[in-house]
């Protein structure tokens, strides 16, 4: 893995215009993604994950969305180019892979198609040299048949082979990053492992960056590096998957890591639950955002906001009393 950053965002900001007034769904989000690595994007429904991918591609709609900060690729602020430079970089430098291929699919454009138009588009080829390029993209997503699969729609193959054409279409101009949204919610568990080993797979292959938002903390551990913790659009926690699984800061990530189901658990025990919900962006609490749902909030946190702070030079993260919650967990595993 190399330590040259594809992908910079910056003080990333995306504001929304809507008839109770302006709405922020991403406030100050910074991370970077590495050649040859998978960061994390991890937080409940509503934490603002597919916001920051979609405001990264600029796939919002510019009317009614207001976008600051920086997001830096090779130097570039995608946020300041032209939409024809943007339209050179979608699908050909980075790439998305949405979470419901039936939705991201034409129904009525055959699979072959889909994949060519994005060849012919970026790479400049004739047809049959995208048609071909095609059928080799669906072999290495390992797609069987592809020659015959080419000329089959949408409905005429599985989920799981839906999202491996997804790949084939994000990967067909080969990338440097790829941003994947939840690219295995609505597969089962089997399909779901195939999946994240092809993407990973083919990550070394073409030595690219991976961008990996999920809700789901297993695949986090099964193929990230690097983890970016998220709540009500602020990054609330980051660093190295093994630090974050192994000591977890902010009281929100300790939650969500409890959450998991552990084979070697008391299975007379209830699961661990976050109570409460993630508050609409009209009524974002005016100190720290996990404070109503945190059982370590004090006075402070309901009034002030903490800031993104680093620990160890490896780990951030934004709370009053992580400290002081690290201290007392380490006292109370010493006397058990």
């Amino acid at each position: 893995m190399s330590n040259q950053s594809l992908l910079e965002i910056k003080n990333l900001k995306t504001s929304f215009s809507t008839e109770a007034g302006p709405v922020t769904a991403v406030d100050g989000v910074s991370f970077s993604v590495k050649k040859g690595e998978t960061v994390g994007v991890v937080g409940e429904s509503g934490c603002g994950k597919s916001v920051t991918a979609s405001s990264i591609l600029r796939l919002l709609h510019e009317g009614t969305t207001k976008y600051e900060g920086e997001v830096l690729f090779e130097g570039k602020n995608l946020l300041k180019l032209s939409k024809e430079e943007m339209r050179h970089i979608r699908g050909n430098r980075i790439s998305m892979v949405f979470q419901d291929p039936m939705t991201s699919l034409n129904p009525v454009q055959t699979i072959g198609d889909q994949i060519a138009e994005a060849i012919i588009i970026h790479q400049k080829v004739k047809k049959a040299q995208a048609y071909k390029k095609a059928i080799e993209m669906l072999r290495l997503t390992g797609i069987p048949a592809p020659d015959k699969r080419v000329d089959e729609y949408p409905h005429e193959i599985s989920g799981g082979m839906r999202q491996r054409v997804l790949i084939a279409m994000a990967l067909s101009c080969k990338p440097n990053v790829l941003i994947a949204d939840e690219p295995t919610t609505a597969l089962d568990v089997t399909i779901q492992a195939q999946i994240l080993d092809l993407i990973n797979d083919l990550k070394e292959e073409l030595n690219m960056g991976v961008m990996m938002i999920t809700h789901d903390l297993g695949v986090v551990a099964e193929v990230c590096q690097r983890v970016v913790v998220m709540y009500l659009g602020q990054v609330i926690e980051e660093g190295d998957v093994a630090e974050i699984f192994a000591r977890p800061l902010h009281p929100y990530t300790k939650g969500l890591l409890k959450s998991i189901p552990q084979l070697d658990g008391d299975r007379s025990e209830k699961l661990h639950v976050i109570q409460g919900v993630v508050p609409p962006l009209t009524d974002v609490p005016p100190g720290c955002r996990f404070a109503p749902r945190c059982s370590f909030a004090d006075e402070q946190c309901a009034s002030q906001a903490p800031e993104l702070q680093e620990v160890g030079g490896r780990q951030k993260v934004r709370c009053w009393h992580f400290e002081k919650i690290m201290k007392e967990e380490e006292h109370h595993v010493a006397t058990v």
